[in-house]
């Protein structure tokens, strides 16, 4: 299983949780959903939602079980590949919802079970279960 991070408002989540499919604006804009590995969570978390002030979560995404086409790939050359699910997200491929910490200063704070699961070789799901 290869774990993919979805970052989304809390808000949001609670009114598509019970559905089959979530789609997002930029599906419609660009024709993928944005997604981050464990790895890279943190530069998207810091560089996108600092400021932001809304309550957020971090949906894990087992990539087996999503329907749609992910693709990992560099569109902004900066040398990094981040998954892009070009087609909405089937939400029975979501294996945990996280809530998304902050330190202080607003900053991206790895949440204890993804940080098991970055040092986890076999990627096995080690996530609170929906």
């Amino acid at each position: 299983m290869k774990t993919i991070i979805h970052c989304m408002s809390e808000a949001v989540w609670n009114e598509i949780q019970n559905q089959e499919f979530y789609v997002t604006p930029t599906l419609d804009k660009e024709g993928f959903i944005h997604c981050s590995d464990v790895d890279t969570l943190h530069r998207v978390a810091d560089y996108m939602f600092t400021d932001d002030k809304e309550s957020l979560i971090l949906l894990c995404i087992d990539t087996s079980i999503v329907k749609a086409e992910v693709v990992w790939e560099d569109l902004y050359n900066d040398g990094t590949d981040y998954p892009h699910i070009y087609g909405p997200l089937n939400l029975d491929a979501v294996t945990a919802v996280l809530p998304f910490l902050r330190n202080t200063n607003g900053k991206f704070v790895l949440n204890e079970e993804l940080s098991i699961t970055k040092s986890s070789k076999s990627q096995k799901s080690v996530y609170f279960r929906l």
